[in-house]
């Protein structure tokens, strides 16, 4: 992990971002729980024998969508 990325996520742990920072990690959060909990409902619905959560479709849909804002923020971010 850069030193860069890592001062970002330090900064937004301890509460010290911006209220734009603060409400995307929110959504960023939320997102990936609702989305992890539609693919467990699903694989529990499924009447096939195979009940496990789908770790790759959690990742596609849930982990990347999710983090692809922070990158887009961190490569526009201007030097400080």
């Amino acid at each position: 992990m850069s030193s860069n990325s890592k001062s970002f996520f330090e900064t937004l742990l301890r509460g010290k971002s911006s209220k734009k920072i603060k409400i995307l990690a929110t959504l960023s959060v939320t997102w990936m729980a609702f989305i992890g909990y539609m693919i467990w409902w699903n694989g529990i619905s499924n009447p096939g024998f195979d009940k496990s959560f789908k770790w790759d479709e959690w990742i596609w849909f849930g982990f990347v969508p999710a983090t692809f804002p922070f990158v887009i923020y961190m490569i526009w971010k201007e030097g400080e």
